[in-house]
């Protein structure tokens, strides 16, 4: 019988956020016949941690301190000797690889980038810093190909080294998702027949500029009867509500916080929005997708221009350009239902390019290919 090859995942916790939802779903869908699946984070419990499978080797480091992680990574690779580590995000990348050079093992490594960073000299410093380690990483997984441009440009990392890659989506387990949730009552209460309900998703932090969503939402209200339900946590919360009274619109948006299944609130809106400056891929776009609602996004690049395809899936209007935001956030909502429904089956159609058996398997290639079992 053909041996296992041990990929060992290393990432800070199994949290609510992109980058564990997709090392989950790598993870739980690789191929058992081939891989023999080994998971480390820090002393945290994460959200995602009871959806992993039961046969997934999950090890908790002793330290919630990430600067005081290398050595202990550095002895479990010694100890579980897989073929290889990967990782996810710049600075666990660096953890990831120089724990690997402290283990003085063969185990080869690969690091993910998902996101599109730079800009300031600052920045771009720091980044070239981040690729001088990344260039001793047998191979780079870029989540975008806007992402792997920007690889090349600022972390100087050459272009043989770097394979493109995109998010998978677990779409039985939106689908089951959709089927069994259950909003709280609260929240049912904001879906009824008259009223179009918009949500998005993602951080309350600058990069996402709910601001603008905001401002575009109250010129929207002025035309139509329309709620706003707000899904996510982040430092700018409370400048945001801030915001909602001086736009005299606080009692018609909800901020729900972090939710178990967004799912289900996608699914009963009607209209996705994402008000975002930068995206490295755009996932909560292909998950939008993926639960047939309408999108209206910012062309944040590079990831909402890739997943959207330029527009051809989804609406797409300048960054920090309310105006022009409500207009098109009118236009999809006051579609006839006949092209309504064309919208989203196509969209639907788009988030099968991103099926998790799809991604995965580019992954399980890239890993046999990097061990050189390939």
């Amino acid at each position: 019988m053909r041996e296992k090859k041990k990929i060992l995942f290393f990432i800070y916790q199994m949290g609510a956020g992109g980058a564990a939802r997709t090392l989950l779903n790598i993870v739980n869908h690789l191929d058992r016949q081939t891989f023999e699946p080994i998971l480390v984070t820090l002393n945290f419990d994460g959200s995602y941690e009871r959806y992993l499978k039961k046969d997934v080797k999950f090890i908790k480091l002793s330290t919630n301190r990430l600067r005081k992680s290398i050595i202990p990574l550095a002895k479990i690779i010694r100890k579980t000797k897989p073929d290889l580590v990967f990782s996810t995000i710049p600075v666990y990348n660096t953890i990831a690889i120089l724990a690997r050079f402290l283990s003085f093992t063969q185990t080869k490594s690969i690091v993910r980038e998902a996101a599109y960073l730079g800009g300031d000299f600052k920045t771009n410093m720091k980044l070239h810093l981040f690729g001088m380690l990344y260039r001793t990483s047998h191979k780079v997984i870029a989540l975008s190909q806007g992402v792997k441009q920007n690889l090349i440009k600022r972390y100087r990392i050459k272009e043989s080294k770097i394979k493109v890659i995109y998010n998978p989506l677990d779409l039985e387990h939106i689908n089951e998702q959709i089927s069994t949730g259950i909003l709280s009552e609260d929240h049912a209460l904001i879906f009824n027949e008259t009223t179009k309900v918009i949500v998005t998703a993602g951080r309350l932090v600058p990069e996402k500029d709910q601001k603008t969503l905001l401002k575009a939402f109250a010129l929207l209200r002025e035309k139509i009867d329309v709620k706003l339900i707000i899904l996510g946590e982040g430092e700018l919360e409370n400048t945001l509500k801030d915001l909602t009274k001086t736009l005299n619109i606080s009692q018609d948006v909800y901020f729900a916080g972090f939710v178990n299944n967004p799912y289900i609130y996608f699914h009963r809106a009607d209209l996705f929005a994402l008000s975002s400056l930068n995206e490295g891929f755009g996932h909560v776009l292909v998950e939008a997708l993926a639960t047939k609602v309408p999108i209206v996004s910012t062309a944040c690049e590079p990831g909402a221009l890739e997943v959207l395809a330029d527009g051809e899936f989804g609406a797409l209007v300048p960054l920090r350009d309310p105006e022009t935001m409500s207009a098109k956030m009118f236009e999809l909502l006051t579609l006839t239902e006949k092209n309504r429904h064309a919208m989203i089956e196509k969209g639907y159609e788009r988030a099968q390019d991103f099926a998790v058996e799809q991604i995965v398997g580019e992954y399980e290639n890239i890993f046999l290919q990097t061990i050189g079992d390939r």
